[in-house]
């Protein structure tokens, strides 16, 4: 693998993506790699104000994907877990970047629901919260994603260890 990168993981909520962020996060640094991981829910909390609508969402995932793409020129190999539901936005950050791995954690909408470790998919079902991906949001999944990994059958540490054969 080259590195530095920018392994962008997208999913639905409750798919996975941040648990295997921090797999490949920890392969990383026992392999002296300089790494980041940009997580969803961290960086939301860094910009309280972007809200959930197409808009906003699209201006987030632009403005993570600059960062990711400074950090890469800098020599640090970014991991981005974000849900970033919409292909346009992801190909945006694709351009930015000089060496892009998009993986798609492609667990069914069942699956994620059952997990909800927030709850949020209950309370999006019961109108509590407004643009919730997979629920009254759209979850563009990617077309050609260097990789696929449904996590329903497999633990977090096979699911790792995919992205880690992928990228050594």
């Amino acid at each position: 693998m080259k590195f530095p990168a920018v392994i962008w993981l997208t999913g639905l909520p409750a798919s996975g993506k941040s648990t295997i962020a921090e797999g490949v996060m920890e392969y990383l640094s026992k392999n002296d790699v300089r790494a980041e991981h940009l997580d969803g829910d961290i960086v939301r909390k860094m910009f309280p104000q972007t809200g959930f609508s197409k808009e906003e969402r699209d201006k987030h995932i632009r403005r993570v994907g600059h960062l990711a793409a400074m950090l890469e020129k800098h020599d640090v190999t970014v991991v981005a877990s974000f849900i970033s539901p919409y292909r346009e936005a992801r190909q945006f950050v694709r351009s930015l970047c000089r060496n892009f791995i998009e993986i798609h954690i492609s667990t069914p909408l069942g699956v994620c629901e059952q997990r909800d470790p927030k709850g949020l998919y209950a309370k999006a079902r019961k109108g509590e919260i407004k643009e919730f991906t997979g629920i009254d949001d759209p979850y563009e999944e990617p077309t050609d994603p260097e990789l696929r990994i449904d996590t329903t059958d497999q633990t977090v540490e096979e699911s790792v260890q995919i992205v880690v054969d992928f990228i050594s």
